[in-house]
């Protein structure tokens, strides 16, 4: 279980501590359990819900954005952030587009597209509140963690050195089918809802990482944590849209 652990510290600000630094094979392992970390993102996010049934709409998913990226500490927002950055700054220019994206600073791209990404994301969860439709607070979280092990899988990794390469090192060989398994549970769950958004999820990885290809040559850990987060607006804002 050592790999979940790895997955549930790197993903969230949850209290997980170890007394070792994880193995390469540990944190290549980790990205089985990223799914699973998405299902107890998505329980916190619905029991929260619940709680606030009697809050407002409007004051009500004020409260649960901001739960839900103090749950994930921004880590995805940040690289959304700098890959906004990056992509108007580099000009078309690979390695100018990924020096960019190593500055720590954030220019008016990354503001603007935090904001507005930020602003559909509360629209949708007002929607969603508003309706009770609360399954769509399972479905996001999760699917936006499923892509991520496909990305790399499909998707070379362009920095040789950091984090992101010992996740693509390590990757374990079966990840594909566990993903698979992960869109079959949500079926269960929730029903053929779950299949027309695993469908938004995978339609979405496959724009992005269009863009990235043709930018970069593959992905990076900023672009990876962009394609988090537009995935799980997308899918909030599908559901909306639809029911």
């Amino acid at each position: 279980m050592r790999p979940f652990f790895v997955a549930l510290q790197f993903l969230t600000q949850l209290p997980v501590r170890f007394t070792r630094y994880p193995e390469p094979q540990e944190i290549g392992g980790s990205l089985n359990y990223y799914p699973l970390v998405g299902l107890l993102l998505g329980f916190f996010l619905i029991l929260f819900a619940w709680l606030l049934n009697d809050v407002s709409a409007l004051l009500s998913a004020a409260l649960l954005l901001s739960l839900w990226v103090g749950l994930t500490g921004g880590l995805h927002l940040d690289g959304l952030a700098d890959s906004a950055d990056a992509w108007v700054g580099g000009l078309g220019e690979r390695d100018k587009t990924l020096a960019i994206m190593k500055d720590p600073r954030s220019g008016p791209a990354a503001v603007v597209v935090l904001v507005l990404l930020l602003l559909v994301k509360f629209a949708a969860l007002h929607a969603i509140l508003s309706t009770q439709y609360w399954i769509a607070l399972l479905l996001a979280p999760v699917l936006g963690r499923t892509v991520l092990p496909l990305l790399f899988l499909s998707t070379p990794y362009v920095r040789k050195q950091g984090l992101g390469s010992v996740f693509v090192d390590n990757m374990p060989s079966g990840i594909k089918w566990i993903m698979l398994f992960t869109v079959f549970v949500l079926f269960l769950i929730s029903g053929s809802i779950a299949l027309g958004m695993a469908v938004v999820a995978i339609l979405v990885l496959l724009v992005l990482r269009h863009l990235m290809l043709k930018r970069l040559g593959g992905c990076t850990g900023d672009t990876a944590g962009a394609l988090v987060e537009i995935t799980e607006t997308s899918i909030l804002l599908v559901i909306v849209i639809s029911t």
